[in-house]
């Protein structure tokens, strides 16, 4: 993540008198590129031999102490608003980097977070993350990110990686992990949120929603617009536990919902999640299911290559078959037609993910730590 305009500093070890040197949660410096001192500006800076700006050097440039210097950085709050402007121009214009693992060391806190998803690639994923940026960036927390790819194995390396760098708190997708990952996270001792399904029997704290839940509501929709014969398509490899969880809740609403109906589901085993594989599985669908009348797919990403197939095909939609996807990406609603889908609050995952742990690691008390924020079955004009 870039690190423009934040205030994710930390104090070198360059004439810190103050014990506490390190920065707090809550700083909001925001530290411009460095530039040189012009005659009169300041008093001529000392340096150390390998050249680096000290913060004694900002401390006599600023014409303040030291420890000024520091509590500007790590608590700008204690600081009057004169001192703390002309101690951030000394930064700025001395070209002040802070040391970062000074700081940790002085303070036991590495101000980062890490956060563990399945795909960086996948827009869902990145909204979160924009989403925990936006509450813990101004606070002075960055973000460490590791991919899964959707493998418990792989989920479990990153994990011990990542608690090797000793973040103030881990964001997860899933709740469902290897018991070396499960064992790891509960013994960090540090705040954990899972994320984008709901557990009874959570690490720390849970966001999410229901993933059956609203497979079964997306295949109440189907009855009642009066589709016979659904079909469910996707990805359902051994790690997605959350599309696991989808194919099981389409299979049980059919058996519920359509008695004597066949359950039709077209699996893409370790396909990409791409546009290309939404096309093989609707041409799959049609060869062996060409009864269908409702093509449901586990994300709009296979929904929307689908539809564009179609389209290439000249099969009308809905007339000939009504395509459904799930997770309201952008390009559903500028598709033609527009995708019917079930919408999820990616973002706003992301942001009361970035509030709980900010809440959490700031030692502030937390009301509700299981919070579902739902899903809605968006109706639009693919069926």
């Amino acid at each position: 993540m870039t690190g423009e305009g934040r205030a994710a500093l930390a104090l070198d070890d360059g004439g810190v008198t103050d014990a506490g040197a390190g920065l707090e949660g809550g700083a909001s410096s925001s530290v411009g590129v460095g530039v040189g001192v012009g005659v009169g500006s300041g008093p001529r800076q000392t340096r150390r031999s390998t050249n680096t700006v000290t913060l004694t050097d900002v401390a006599q440039h600023a014409r303040v102490s030291p420890q000024t210097v520091s509590r500007s950085i790590r608590s700008p709050e204690l600081v009057s608003e004169f001192t703390l402007e002309r101690v951030r121009n000394s930064i700025a214009e001395t070209g002040y980097v802070p040391n970062l693992a000074a700081s940790n060391l002085a303070s036991n806190r590495s101000m980062t977070v890490a956060a563990v998803i399945p795909a960086v690639s996948a827009s869902v994923f990145a909204d979160a993350l924009h989403g925990l940026e936006e509450v813990l960036s101004p606070a002075g927390y960055q973000l460490f990110i590791g991919s899964t790819d959707y493998r418990p194995s792989h989920e479990e390396e990153l994990v011990r990686a990542l608690l090797g760098r000793r973040p103030d708190g881990i964001f997860i997708v899933g709740t469902k992990h290897s018991p070396n990952t499960t064992h790891l996270l509960r013994e960090s001792r540090v705040p954990v949120v899972e994320a984008w399904d709901l557990t009874d029997d959570p690490i720390d704290s849970v966001v999410g929603f229901s993933n059956r839940d609203a497979i079964s509501a997306l295949v109440q929709f189907a009855v009642t617009r009066g589709y016979a014969h659904p079909t469910f398509a996707g990805s359902f490899q051994t790690g997605d536990f959350r599309a696991i969880a989808r194919r099981g809740a389409f299979e049980d609403s059919v058996r519920e919902l359509y008695p004597g109906e066949p359950i039709r589901v077209v699996d893409s085993g370790t396909a990409t999640v791409d546009f290309e594989t939404g096309r093989r599985l609707l041409d799959e669908t049609l060869t062996t299911y060409p009864e269908t009348d409702v093509l449901m797919f586990a994300s709009d990403v296979f929904a929307a290559g689908a539809v564009l197939e179609c389209a290439r095909r000249g099969i009308r939609i809905p007339g000939d078959i009504a395509i459904t996807g799930f997770g309201d990406f952008e390009i559903s609603r500028h598709l033609v037609p527009t995708l019917t889908t079930v919408a999820v609050p990616n973002r706003q995952i992301g942001t009361i993910a970035g509030e709980l742990l900010l809440a959490r690691m700031t030692h502030r008390p937390v009301e509700n730590s299981e919070l579902d924020l739902g899903f809605s079955v968006v109706a639009r004009e693919s069926a």
